[in-house]
């Protein structure tokens, strides 16, 4: 028996629509399933203007990127995330302050931000872990008193939801300035490698899509806005193929089950391993009463770095695949000296305690419980 972290989910219509992608002729990207997928993100979560990309990676650049952000200016982030998030704004000559996680999630914690920020503050970036919501509208008011823009960093968090208390429910990705979505095969949709640039100020619509397409103004010409275009700003090759776009859509088509098996698994993880979690052998996720769960991980807390290394090994052994996952950022080599020197308990909590648990479509995750019951049980 192997049971991996991940097996990505092939719903039956990718190879039609890459298919019809050869046959339409136009291979390179923003042709007709770009556009496609352009206009599902759009109508499905009420998001402003998307821009398919080659990865989340790409789409946090492009942020960093639009938001002006150079040499001086601060960037306020969590350090338990991964190292994209970072890199992309320090590839602009950024300053990171890393912030600490909340004591009851891997999420930044809302209330520390406000003492990061300074004279140089320029954005916030918040990484909705684990598909679960940050606290948007504290973030928010927070950035509105302070005239800082939000970034989204909600690679794992497509079909998840923020819940005022008013009932509305506002999609991840939705709320913040900019916001940046992956595709890779380890999220609940793929095409292989791909993400997505989110832009609700609409204000940065227009240069986005520069920048996407390599700092010229080629999207305007064939849509005849202008007689012909132009190197006007900087920008890259971010747009990912058409074949990747045709994919992607063919997993767009059928979210609705993808979600709905991804869902069960994760329910039947979390019934069976309730009473573990009353009996102190580790500690579950908590949901916050203003998110969703889109299913994208599940993962426990063990009660120590000792404990965790043992499950991995134990499991690697039986033939299931279990992984801890982000290391502190600001305890890293390439910026811990980098950093201002405080410490960040709750983001080593995590960093030393979080195991990821196989999550994908036709997972029958009884076997992996049933062993992780066993090796818990037995220490």
């Amino acid at each position: 028996m192997t049971i991996p972290f991940n097996k990505p989910y092939l719903t039956g219509n990718e190879i039609e629509f890459i298919q019809d992608a050869v046959s339409e002729g136009h291979l390179s990207g923003n042709g007709k399933y770009t556009k496609l997928c352009h206009q599902w993100f759009e109508a499905q979560y009420g998001f402003g203007k998307c821009l398919l990309t080659s990865s989340c990676t790409d789409a946090l650049e492009m942020a960093a990127i639009l938001l002006n952000i150079g040499e001086g200016d601060e960037v306020i982030m969590p350090s338990y995330t991964f190292v994209s998030t970072a890199n992309a704004f320090v590839l602009r000559g950024a300053k990171i302050v890393f912030a600490d996680s909340s004591a009851h999630n891997p999420n930044i914690d809302a209330a520390a931000i406000e003492p990061l920020i300074s004279q140089r503050t320029k954005a916030i970036v918040v990484v909705h872990y684990a598909g679960v919501a940050c606290d948007m509208d504290a973030i928010m008011q927070l950035a509105n008193e302070h005239n800082l823009f939000v970034v989204e960093d909600a690679a794992q968090a497509i079909d998840s939801y923020y819940l005022r208390p008013c009932g509305e429910r506002k999609a991840l990705g939705s709320i913040g300035h900019l916001a940046a979505f992956s595709f890779h095969e380890t999220k609940n949709i793929t095409c292989g490698e791909g993400g997505m640039l989110v832009v609700n100020e609409m204000a940065f619509a227009e240069r986005a899509e520069i920048i996407w397409e390599k700092g010229t103004n080629r999207s305007a010409f064939f849509r005849g806005e202008v007689g012909k275009y132009g190197w006007v700003d900087i920008g890259s090759s971010f747009l990912p193929s058409e074949l990747a776009a045709a994919f992607l859509y063919g997993q767009l088509t059928n979210l609705e089950h993808i979600q709905e098996k991804r869902r069960l698994c994760w329910q039947a993880y979390s019934d069976a391993l309730q009473p573990l979690q009353v009996a102190g052998l580790f500690s579950l996720a908590e949901l916050p009463e203003y998110a969703t769960n889109n299913a994208h991980m599940f993962y426990i807390i063990c009660r120590d770095i000792h404990v965790r290394s043992t499950l991995i090994e134990y499991l690697k052994a039986k033939g299931i695949l279990v992984v801890f996952h982000y290391l502190s950022l600001h305890k890293s080599p390439y910026y811990c000296n980098k950093h201002d020197g405080r410490e960040l308990p709750h983001a080593d909590f995590y960093c030393e305690r979080v195991l990821r648990l196989p999550m994908f479509v036709n997972l029958n995750p009884q076997s992996v419980i049933a062993e992780l019951v066993h090796c818990l049980e037995s220490q």
